[in-house]
């Protein structure tokens, strides 16, 4: 029951927030930044975790010859 709960709250705190950006240009020039950042990190993560897994891969084919 007090799964549900927090459903319901969830569902309901995103229908709010929903509106709140459709309503207001200022708030969805805040979403736009922080999707924009958010984009910009998971590129960045992404991109890192490209090249640990490349030194990994040189290190294994260097100590396998």
């Amino acid at each position: 029951m007090k799964k549900l709960l927090w459903f319901i709250t969830g569902i309901s705190i995103g229908v709010l927030a929903v509106r709140q950006l459709q309503e207001s240009p200022k708030a969805q020039e805040l979403a736009a930044d922080v999707s924009r950042r958010a984009k910009e990190f998971g590129a960045a993560v992404a991109e890192g975790y490209r090249e640990r897994e490349a030194e990994i891969a040189a290190e294994q084919s260097t100590s396998n010859n």
